[in-house]
């Protein structure tokens, strides 16, 4: 297998990792525990999905399986998103982890969703 395909792994596995360790330095109010939730359960299922497409048996299944992480990649960036936009996050390192957050669920949905179009040219085959 390549290397690339090992990337997308490690890159959904650390991906919800940083998000986990990113919420709990967020403040402990309403908004951000109901944000916080539905972020780290999205990132969670990227690497989740990918891991069950993995395990497909069949390229439809897989390309399916795929598409659910692709989607949970662009909630997870909703929900980072709406953080940015809505508490107060006063320490500066805390602010670039986001928008490194935000950036690597962008990363990783547009390499998702090159996975797809990739399963499915080859489908066509």
């Amino acid at each position: 297998m390549s290397t690339k395909k090992y990337d997308i792994y490690d890159r959904a596995f650390n991906f919800a990792v940083r998000v986990v360790k990113f919420v709990e330095k967020l403040p402990e109010n309403l908004i951000a525990a109901e944000y916080s939730g539905q972020l780290i359960r999205a990132s969670g299922s990227i690497g989740a999905n990918i891991e069950e497409a993995d395990g497909a048996l069949s390229k439809k299944d897989f390309i399916n399986k795929i598409g659910i992480a692709r989607r949970e990649s662009r909630e997870s960036k909703h929900w980072l998103r709406l953080i940015e936009s809505t508490i107060r996050i006063n320490n500066q390192s805390d602010r670039v982890e986001l928008s490194w957050l935000i950036g690597e669920s962008t990363e990783i949905l547009l390499i998702l969703s090159s996975i797809i179009r990739n399963a499915q040219s080859k489908s066509k085959d």
